[in-house]
């Protein structure tokens, strides 16, 4: 299994950087971050200097969208820092969520998502792309290669990750909704005439290693309950479209939005969000990894066993050094055991 780390791009700049460069040391193979150019820092501003002083990682939003950049701008940044880098970058996108909703813009139809993913893919990995009537590409741009991994909840949202996706995202850790998923993007691979098994499977959840005590589980949730409100934004839109009553998505995503009333974007993917108090223990435990690196491994092995191969860790809360740390140290041996040198 890979394993990812999901930065913000808070400034100083120069602390995600760092995080980024242990990350490599400590075995991750991809760094991401949030794209929300007004609530953090450009990101791909930062990538180039992640880039620079790391050697082996690969790195890209968690997620962009085709809203907030002109297509071709979002393909020439990721051609531009594979030319200088050699293919070291990955693309998630998805509808838009924050960066989008804080300049009072709605998330992009999926019919705008696939159709920006037909300008991107194409120019990005040296070809050609049909853009407003005018057949473009980069004359400079010489072998470059982009992954484009989709994220996706919805039905029609993991049907078109499958038809087209070269990766799907699920931005919560829960084994039940995990198989559905899952089950639903190879399924629609399969119908459009692709190999089920050739889309990347990446969940996406923040990781608290803790100590084993109900007092050190406590705290974990506490710091990781505002991952449940950041999800509960893109539910509250499929409940909106598909309804509560399990026929189209699992009720296992969409009860614990009931008490939902509202979200302030100014404590977006902050520990301590107050307006995410509606979301109950129970979800915490199913979305994140909390607990100690035994119960981690567990339930990383229940995901590699269901399809899953990146874990891409949430760093938002206050023990990014020590949970680091736990996972390079502890946590990814157990998961990736090396094999005998004699044999």
């Amino acid at each position: 299994m890979d394993f990812g780390l999901v930065l913000q791009t808070d400034p100083p700049a120069a602390r995600v950087v760092e995080l980024a460069r242990q990350a490599e040391i400590y075995g991750f193979s991809h760094v991401w971050t949030f794209d929300s150019h007004l609530l953090w820092q450009e990101p791909f501003v930062i990538y180039s200097q992640i880039l620079a002083q790391t050697r082996r990682v690969i790195v890209g939003p968690m997620v962009t969208n085709p809203a907030t950049r002109d297509w071709t701008v979002t393909a020439s940044l990721f051609a531009t820092l594979n030319d200088m880098f050699g293919n070291r970058t990955i693309c998630g996108i998805g509808r838009g969520d924050s960066a989008v909703r804080v300049i009072n813009g709605k998330p992009v139809t999926l019919a705008d998502l696939r159709a920006s993913i037909e300008v991107i893919r194409p120019l990005a990995n040296g070809g050609q792309a049909d853009y407003r009537g005018n057949l473009l590409r980069f004359p400079w741009s010489h072998g470059s290669q982009l992954p484009i991994w989709i994220a996706a909840y919805g039905p029609k949202a993991l049907a078109l990750t499958g038809e087209i996706g070269d990766g799907f995202i699920l931005q919560l850790a829960d084994p039940a909704i995990t198989e559905w998923s899952v089950k639903a993007v190879r399924t629609a691979a399969e119908a459009a005439g692709r190999d089920p098994a050739s889309v990347t499977i990446c969940v996406a959840a923040p990781a608290y290693v803790t100590d084993g005590t109900e007092a050190g589980l406590a705290h974990g949730r506490d710091q990781c309950r505002w991952f449940g409100g950041m999800v509960g934004n893109h539910v509250a839109d499929i409940v909106g479209r598909y309804g509560t009553d399990g026929s189209a998505i699992p009720k296992a995503l969409s009860d614990y939005i009931a008490g939902r009333q509202g979200y302030d974007y100014n404590s977006h993917g902050k520990a301590g969000n107050e307006h995410t108090d509606f979301v109950p223990d129970e979800v915490i435990d199913r979305f994140c990894l909390i607990g100690p690196p035994a119960a981690q491994v567990a339930r990383l092995q229940e995901l590699r066993e269901l399809g899953v191969d990146q874990f891409a860790l949430y760093l938002q809360h206050d023990a990014k050094d020590a949970t680091l740390a736990s996972y390079g140290e502890k946590v990814i041996p157990a998961v990736n055991v090396r094999g005998a040198a004699k044999v």
